[in-house]
C-alpha cells in the first residue's frame, strides 16, 4: 500500500496536467508509439540480424517505411479527428474526481484483471460479429486486415467505427466497475501493450503468452493465425471463448 501511495502521490503532482482536456488523447498516443517503437526497430532490423529474423512469426515477410508511414498516418488521423474531440467531450461532461488515497495492491490486481477479461469478452464478440456478418467485415472491419502479416504499428491500422467501438469498450468499462483512477490508467496502458504485443509479428521469448500458463493467453502467434486465415482466433488476448466456439485454431 506505502509503495502505491507514493507513486500515486507522485501522479498527484500533476493533476492539473491530468484534468487538462488534451491528457488522454496525448496520454494514449504518447504510451501507443512507445510500445511500438521497439518493434519498428526490430523490423527495421529484422532482414539483416539473423538473430532478430528467428523470432519473426512470418519469417518471409519483411515491413516496409511504407507500410509503416501509412499505418502511422491513419493513427494519427483517428486520433486528431475522431478520438480528441470525444475526449473533449467526455471532459466536459465527466469529470475525474481524484481521491487522495491509492487503492490496495490486492484491489489493483483484482480490478485490473476485471477490466482485462470484460474487455476480452467484449472485443471477442464484437469481432465474431464482424466476421460473420459480411456486410459489417466489408463496411467496418476490412481494413484493419489489409496487412496478413502482423506488425506493431498495424494494431490501430483501423478505420472510424472500430476505433471508436473498441475504445468505447476501454474507456467504459473502468467506469462500469468503479475502479480507482490509478487502475484505470494502468488498464489503459496494460491493455495498450497487450493489443501492440498481440500484432508484433514476433515470438519473443519473454512475451506474455509464455508467462501465462496452460494456454490460457493466445499472443502474438495467436492473432497473427488469425490475420492470415481471418476465421479463427477472434478472442484478442485469451483463449477461452475460441475454445468455447471451436474457433481456436493454432499455427
Amino acid at each position: 500500500m506505502f509503495g502505491l501511495q507514493h507513486i500515486w502521490g507522485c501522479i498527484m503532482q500533476y493533476e492539473a496536467m491530468l484534468r487538462s482536456p488534451y491528457f488522454p488523447v496525448l496520454f494514449s498516443f504518447t504510451v501507443y508509439m512507445s510500445f511500438c517503437l521497439p518493434f519498428v526497430v526490430l523490423d527495421a532490423l529484422s532482414a539483416r540480424v539473423a538473430l532478430i529474423r528467428r523470432y519473426k512469426i512470418q519469417q518471409k515477410t519483411n515491413v516496409s517505411w511504407t507500410m509503416i508511414w501509412s499505418c502511422l498516418a491513419l493513427s494519427l488521423y483517428n486520433h486528431a479527428v475522431y478520438i480528441f474531440p470525444l475526449s473533449v467531450l467526455n471532459w466536459y461532461w465527466r469529470p475525474v474526481s481524484y481521491p487522495a488515497m491509492a487503492p490496495g495492491v490486492l484491489q489493483v490486481v483484482w480490478d485490473l484483471a476485471a477490466c482485462l477479461l470484460l474487455f476480452d469478452f467484449q472485443y471477442f464478440v464484437w469481432h465474431l460479429l464482424h466476421h460473420k456478418v459480411p456486410w459489417l467485415y466489408r463496411t467496418f472491419h476490412k481494413v484493419h486486415h489489409k496487412y496478413t502479416s502482423t506488425f506493431a504499428l498495424a494494431t490501430e491500422y483501423s478505420g472510424a467505427w472500430e476505433t471508436l467501438s473498441l475504445g468505447f469498450f476501454a474507456a467504459v468499462n473502468p467506469m462500469l466497475l468503479g475502479v480507482h483512477p490509478m487502475t484505470e490508467m494502468l488498464f489503459h496502458i496494460l491493455n495498450m501493450w497487450l493489443s501492440v504485443e498481440d500484432h508484433c509479428g514476433y515470438d519473443l521469448p519473454w512475451a506474455t503468452h509464455r508467462l501465462v500458463p496452460f494456454g490460457l493467453y493466445g499472443g502474438a502467434p495467436h492473432h497473427d493465425v488469425h490475420h492470415q486465415r481471418f476465421k479463427s482466433n477472434y478472442a484478442p488476448y485469451f483463449t477461452h471463448w475460441d475454445k468455447l466456439f471451436g474457433t481456436l485454431h493454432s499455427e
